[in-house]
């Protein structure tokens, strides 16, 4: 199966324990991530090269995130389809470290825009990377988880994974 002419996007998969999850590339990079259980979709048989080294690279990328372990270097990102605050937001939420929890009037305020705490939470629910832009590690003020466009139970088990303690949706901090 080739990629969709005309489009410059090639899907690959990713299997792990986890399940087999749905990654995109467009001609600058890495687009999108599906997680397990999305609708099934033609994947790309034959690819240009750098979309090959960047498939390899994001997969071992999302294996140590898989494993609870800090990531130190990430494939391109395409954001092309992003507004600037989106961009904004996304990389913000590339500077919480694996196992720390921002809340969105964290990262709002980390942006200098202190009232933008929802629309922050909005941008959050927008990220076409999750996992690769970490936007599980936001919650709501007071441990609440918030939402996850993956839904709660993910966004859960990847807080688990990194050692956050969470009972009745909401992070333990004590």
């Amino acid at each position: 199966m080739m990629r969709p002419p005309g489009t410059g996007v090639w899907v690959l998969v990713f299997s792990s324990s986890w399940g087999k999850w749905l990654v995109s590339y467009g001609e600058a990079g890495l687009r999108a991530i599906e997680f397990p259980g999305a609708d099934a979709r033609e994947v790309s048989s034959a690819v240009p090269g750098c979309v090959a080294d960047w498939h390899q690279l994001t997969c071992r990328v999302l294996q140590a995130i898989l494993e609870g372990r800090s990531v130190l270097q990430r494939p391109p990102l395409d954001w092309s389809g992003a507004t600037a605050f989106q961009r904004a937001v996304w990389e913000a939420l590339l500077t919480i470290p694996t196992g720390e929890v921002r809340t969105y009037a964290d990262i709002a305020r980390q942006m200098g825009r202190p009232r933008a705490a929802r629309a922050v939470g909005a941008a959050c629910g927008a990220n076409p990377l999750p996992l690769m832009v970490p936007c599980h590690r936001v919650v709501a003020a007071g441990g609440w988880l918030g939402g996850f466009s993956a839904g709660l139970s993910w966004k859960e088990k990847l807080l688990k994974l990194e050692g956050h303690k969470i009972a009745h949706s909401r992070l333990v901090l004590w």
